[in-house]
């Protein structure tokens, strides 16, 4: 009987030994598990051992609200994605606005591919122009890229009502564009959009264009879930019918509408296709592209398959992480693979459990895809996930100690204080416990004061802020301005110690954020202050809780600088 089977991942919970697999162990269980499965009578799909990863991040990603690249941005980003190692860099669309025709143009000489291939984006023809007068096909030719990325309509009710032309005329197009670009030596792929909703809708119009696009020279066909509406089962059984009609490579662009962007993707692999489109981080306009951070993982950890040169898939954290920052985006946190806190165990059991087996609790190994472990103290913390942190920090502290952290933890948390979220503030309290005190500087006091002038209109009120010091023998008093009380205590802390800690000069406050914590009681309720800092290498964050705002900001900017002193004489 021959029995469908729906796609498995490898589990991993299954394996025996402490450590995690390798990607090759991973492959020997998928092909060990696949040949049993057929014994028994199930029919498996054919997976590829390669699939090109086609990133889009500097044109369909930038179209994502509130996301602007400059030109030095988008050199920067494409760079990123050749050191990850992805196989199509698309750049724009050349001819559409200034600042893509200005990339296309500094990237001849400025852009050095090693692994990526450049790609230009654009359209088929119009209807009733010919190809050798289209502009948009002329701009393509003369971006210089090896590669074209043409869009064609393959929903018939887009060729009726959005191009208001005919269907064998709409045919025509795709041919006559593929053949154009083709004669002029560039490789072409067709991206067949609204393709799954033409489909379902007028299934011998979409494949029409396919066709037309093959018999044309097209390299590629890719499939485009346009509206990001489409579910995995639906995807897979379009592809299976596109796959057994073509025999020209196929490719899947999803959208995240329905949340099943990623998914899609590796069912559309499962069912024939060999090139993913999408953006790292899943950037794009409403939900966003499939996410590449979690699509290349899936493919090369789970089902086996071969995204990325050999050794650059522990790449893919550093290299999500810095292409948020360049596009000025905040990653989440919970971002799959790449987030900081898919690997993070806050649980006392957890953290007890992965303390003796890592698999335990964590489906792949983090640094696999250039993550890390993290324990994550809080109220829920047992002794065993002090022990681990405090280990992961280089301190030796016996059961006494910890036992006393612990209490002490409790009771700080439910005075308000957060330390999951305070990495820098929980290192000083557990070195604390360890008997360490701090002796960089010692503080006497500190003042604030905000003048408010009604009668000079349109001013700001200043604010000054006086910090006084004892740094060994010498007392320093130092007082600064700010645009606030917090911003004027951080310039005279820094006023009055930096000369003694060069080190300070490289550190920056990156955040700062307030929480009420008991609003019933309104201007008198306890507020909770976080810190973001960071230097060169590190980003840290400390927290202050009081009912005074002030002193709740000063506990966490004291905490920052403190931090900040301890790694710089640590690594002087």
């Amino acid at each position: 009987m021959d029995r469908p089977l729906a796609p498995q991942f490898t589990s991993l919970s299954r394996r025996t030994g402490s450590t995690l697999p390798t990607n090759e162990d991973v492959v020997r269980r998928s092909g060990a598990h696949r040949h049993s499965a057929a014994a028994h009578g199930y029919r498996l799909p054919q997976l590829p051992e390669r699939v090109d990863i086609f990133d889009t991040t500097l044109r369909d990603g930038s179209q994502q609200e509130g996301l602007s690249l400059t030109v030095d941005d988008k050199l920067r980003v494409a760079e990123q994605l050749d050191h990850l190692g992805v196989a199509y860099v698309e750049g724009g669309w050349p001819g559409a606005n200034p600042k893509d025709d200005e990339f296309f143009a500094r990237a001849r000489t400025e852009l050095h591919l090693s692994t990526a291939t450049l790609v230009a984006f654009g359209s088929t023809r119009r209807a009733g122009v010919h190809a050798q007068d289209d502009q948009v096909l002329g701009h393509l030719v003369a971006a210089g890229a090896p590669v074209a990325c043409i869009v064609a309509k393959s929903w018939d009710r887009h060729v009726e009502e959005a191009l208001r032309t005919t269907l064998d005329e709409a045919v025509a197009m795709v041919g006559d564009s593929v053949r154009h670009l083709r004669g002029h030596g560039m490789r072409v792929f067709l991206d067949a959009e609204h393709f799954f909703d033409g489909w379902r809708h007028h299934r011998d119009f979409a494949l029409r264009v396919l066709e037309a696009a093959e018999q044309a020279g097209a390299e590629a066909l890719v499939l485009c879930d346009t509206n990001g509406g489409s579910l995995p089962d639906q995807v897979g059984e379009a592809v299976a019918d596109v796959r057994r009609a073509t025999s020209a490579q196929l490719g899947i662009h999803c959208h995240n509408d329905a949340g099943c962007a990623v998914a899609n993707s590796l069912t559309a692999v499962e069912a024939g296709v060999t090139q993913v489109q999408g953006c790292v981080n899943g950037y794009g306009e409403r939900a966003g592209n499939a996410d590449l951070s979690a699509a290349i993982p899936n493919l090369s950890l789970k089902l086996g398959i071969r995204t990325l040169p050999e050794g650059r898939l522990e790449r893919l954290a550093p290299v999500a992480h810095h292409i948020a920052e360049l596009v000025n985006i905040a990653p989440s946190s919970q971002q799959p693979y790449v987030g900081t806190s898919v690997f993070a165990h806050k649980g006392g059991l957890h953290a007890s459990a992965i303390a003796r087996r890592r698999d335990l609790y964590e489906h792949v190994d983090p640094e696999s895809v250039g993550n890390g472990t993290r324990v994550v103290v809080s109220e829920m913390a047992g002794r065993a996930t002090l022990a681990m942190k405090a280990d992961e920090l280089g301190l030796d502290l016996d059961g006494e100690v910890l036992g006393r952290v612990l209490d002490e933890l409790k009771r700080l948390e439910h005075e308000g204080y957060h330390f999951e979220v305070a990495d820098g503030s929980l290192e000083l309290l557990l070195r604390r416990a360890g008997g360490w005190t701090p002796d960089f500087f010692e503080v006497e006091s500190y003042r604030v004061i905000t003048d408010h002038r009604d009668a000079v209109p349109g001013e700001n009120p200043t604010t000054e802020a006086t910090v006084k010091v004892h740094v060994g023998e010498d007392r320093v008093v130092a007082t600064a301005e700010g645009n606030g009380p917090v911003n004027a205590l951080d310039a005279a802390l820094r006023q009055a110690i930096e000369a003694r800690f060069p080190a300070l000069h490289r550190v920056r406050l990156t955040d700062y954020r307030v929480r009420v914590l008991d609003t019933r009681k309104g201007t008198g309720a306890v507020t909770r202050v976080l810190v973001d800092t960071a230097d060169d290498e590190r980003t840290w964050t400390t927290i202050g809780v009081s009912e005074n705002i002030i002193e709740a900001s000063w506990q966490a900017l004291y905490d920052a600088v403190v931090y900040a002193l301890v790694h710089a004489d640590a690594s002087a």
